[in-house]
């Protein structure tokens, strides 16, 4: 990749992600990447494509940045529904105050998508949503189209903390914060869905890694 387009795609991710698509201007990105206006056109075609790019670079990074968790052949299901719940809460920037330009653009594609949706869809989400269907797949034997529904419910409650992360803030008294971490979120959420399937006994006080033989034993 050339220095200069390199450079463009630097400045335009932020930009986009703090402006959008349509308020975005070609001369401020241009401006920032301190290139003619020109420059767009003859490395990019236009400013659609140009934000294609950014969401394809934005998209690469969140996964780079936050994969999951590459367990053995054989983890039991539960282990890597938590594991995913807290590789979404990661990438989404849940309860973070100022999560990267790379999650605020993705963030924006999502709540208001544009020509970049499709392919944000079809390349990033639509894997990770068949992952997370094959892990539900194996702790409940509902149909495809329950199944889905449940998987929408999880990935909803991810995205809860990341969307409302100031309000979450505000209604949760201090001593409490702590349980706010991704860690301790991911706990909570994948319990949570555990119960609601059947695959876990309802909530208790009892942490998801114990087993039913060591509630047994207890």
């Amino acid at each position: 990749m050339s220095d200069i387009r390199q450079r463009i795609l630097k400045e335009a991710g932020p930009i986009f992600a703090d402006r959008g698509f349509r308020d975005a201007t070609v001369r401020e990105i241009c401006r920032a990447a301190d290139v003619n206006v020109a420059s767009i056109n003859y490395y990019f075609g236009d400013k659609q494509q140009l934000y294609v790019e950014a969401i394809r670079l934005a998209r690469g990074r969140r996964a780079s940045d936050a994969p999951i968790p590459d367990r053995p052949q054989g983890t039991d299901a539960t282990t890597r529904l938590k594991d995913f719940v807290h590789t979404m809460l990661i990438r989404m920037g849940a309860m973070a105050d100022d999560p990267p330009w790379e999650t605020s653009l993705i963030m924006r594609e999502v709540l208001r998508p544009t020509v970049a949706g499709r392919e944000l869809v079809d390349d990033y989400f639509r894997p990770l949503f068949e992952i997370l269907l094959s892990i539900l797949g194996e702790l409940t034997d509902q149909p495809p189209a329950v199944l889905r529904k449940i998987g929408y419910s999880v990935i909803g409650q991810c995205l809860y903390y990341r969307v409302a992360t100031g309000v979450v803030n505000m209604l949760t008294p201090p001593e409490e914060v702590a349980e706010l971490s991704r860690e301790k979120l991911a706990e909570h959420i994948s319990s949570m869905v555990l119960a609601a399937i059947g695959a876990q006994p309802p909530l208790t006080d009892t942490p998801l890694s114990t087993t039913n033989e060591d509630q047994a034993l207890q």
